[in-house]
């Protein structure tokens, strides 16, 4: 009763700022759809024991009971990674940590649409695991749930796959992880926000697991990946993470924003200078975090230095070549999720009144490429022409207790079930090119973070259009 009574207070707030309705916005493409759809695909990644009255995929069911970590610590939750049924925590706390950012800075393009709830259910969908995968005594973080190189062998639902091979991998003193601990405090800190107006007793007990493992992260320095499987024979493990230091202040300048501490100001500010967070502008991913510090610490010091640092990354999307159709094209894996992630960040810019109608347009034209100014929808179950054959494995199988398996995989018709919201890959090189082939996982495979910016710039530009500021 508690959770549903201040959810109420939430809804209030909202509904007394002057506003349009939904149905009066003028806007190109239905956003309400868009971002009811978006939320529609992190239920269908979901793992764990599914709540039989908040389940609105038909095709999904319990899965992955038995997830367990060596000691036999619960780690069932938490969500699949893409395409399979990995549980990376890596880039699945990067994407909880862009969500809720989104839900605290644009909770008027949730609640104006209705789905306010829903985006507090996936936050908190995310955060329970990150608190029963953190245990503060020992020090131990687990990260992974799987082996890629066995998982990715089986096609079929995650309901069916063998759960007495799912071996988890962790992060300790002795073999640190400060990106990983870094992104989960990060998630954690952000989330504690998200939860402050909603339920204190988890706002806090987030907060307090975001600065033990803030602590340790600082304290235990590294990349995680480097105990954690290598994909195949490649000498690369699932996602490599770059550098470590990104995180460290992005975790800090999070735990400023949630408690208003300046020692971790000070934090931030220190390991910005000192890693040279100011000079990594290439982008902003589930890797690098430097654009998402650059921009944070802008918006809550107000000191010109930064303002300026954001400033050039923008202005470096911005005035970058586009491809025929529009695409800012930064990299050929995921090439949407990229331009997404740079519209958010160019989109918070522009709150900051930096170039702001360059900006926002700049990151409403990406998100419109995606919806559909290409003359096809790269989201699934959305818009004119849109994929229908996602490198996903469950909702390329029919229905139980028909079978599934490799010949759903190399199957030429579309998937029998609609995943809603998943934004693909996207063009595979700056010319444009696109195939909605399943079995290219390069183009057409969709993952947690492809849709977390993506989801997040949809609802600052709806806030933005309740607000009669930008359309």
């Amino acid at each position: 009763m508690k959770m549903l009574f201040s959810l109420g207070l939430v809804f209030l707030l909202c509904a007394q700022a002057p506003i349009s309705t939904n149905a009066d916005l003028p806007t190109k493409y239905n956003y309400r759809d868009a971002i009811t759809k978006s939320l529609l695909f992190y239920y269908a990644q979901r793992s764990g024991r599914l709540p039989a009255n908040d389940n609105p995929i038909p095709y999904r069911s319990d899965s992955a009971l038995k997830d367990r970590g060596r000691n036999g610590e619960d780690l069932t939750g938490g969500y699949y990674d893409a395409g399979d049924h990995v549980k990376f925590g890596f880039p699945m706390a990067g994407t909880t940590t862009i969500i809720a950012w989104s839900i605290i800075d644009y909770q008027l393009g949730y609640s104006s649409v209705g789905q306010l709830r829903n985006a507090l259910n996936m936050v908190k969908w995310a955060t329970d695991y990150f608190i029963k995968a953190w245990n503060p005594a020992t020090k131990t973080l687990y990260g992974q749930v799987s082996d890629g190189n066995i998982d990715h062998k089986f096609w079929g639902r995650p309901e069916d796959m063998n759960q007495n091979n799912r071996p988890a991998f962790s992060i300790s003193p002795n073999a640190p992880g400060s990106d990983l601990a870094g992104e989960t405090a990060a998630a954690l800190a952000a989330a504690s926000i998200v939860f402050s107006s909603v339920d204190r007793g988890y706002s806090s007990r987030c907060l307090t697991h975001a600065k033990q493992l803030y602590d340790f992260a600082k304290k235990h320095q590294g990349k995680y990946q480097v105990r954690f499987p290598k994909r195949g024979n490649s000498g690369q493990h699932y996602y490599d993470s770059s550098s470590f230091e990104d995180e460290l202040a992005w975790s800090a300048i999070w735990l400023y924003r949630a408690t208003k501490d300046p020692f971790y100001l000070n934090e931030a500010k220190a390991f910005y200078a000192k890693f040279g967070l100011a000079y990594r502008n290439w982008a902003f991913s589930w890797d690098d975090k430097s654009p998402g510090v650059q921009v944070m610490l802008a918006k809550l010091t107000g000191e010109e230095k930064y303002k300026n640092d954001v400033k050039g990354y923008c202005d470096a999307k911005v005035n970058q070549p586009k491809t025929p159709k529009g695409l800012v094209f930064i990299n050929a894996w995921g090439s949407l999720r990229y331009a997404a992630n740079s519209a958010f960040i160019c989109l918070q810019a522009a709150d900051l009144n930096i170039n702001a109608q360059t900006y926002r347009k700049f990151a409403q034209k990406q998100i419109h490429y995606i919806l559909g100014d290409t003359g096809r929808s790269f989201v699934v179950g959305f818009g004119v022409n849109p994929p229908v054959k996602p490198h996903h494995r469950s909702s390329s199988c029919p229905r139980r207790p028909a079978p599934c398996g490799n010949a759903n995989l190399v199957s030429k018709a579309p998937n029998p079930q609609i995943l809603y919201g998943a934004m693909v890959g996207g063009p595979s090189d700056n010319r444009d090119s696109y195939v909605d082939d399943r079995e290219n996982y390069q183009t057409n495979e969709v993952a947690l973070d492809y849709n977390a910016g993506f989801q997040a710039s949809l609802a600052a530009l709806q806030s933005l259009a309740v607000k009669n500021v930008f359309n």
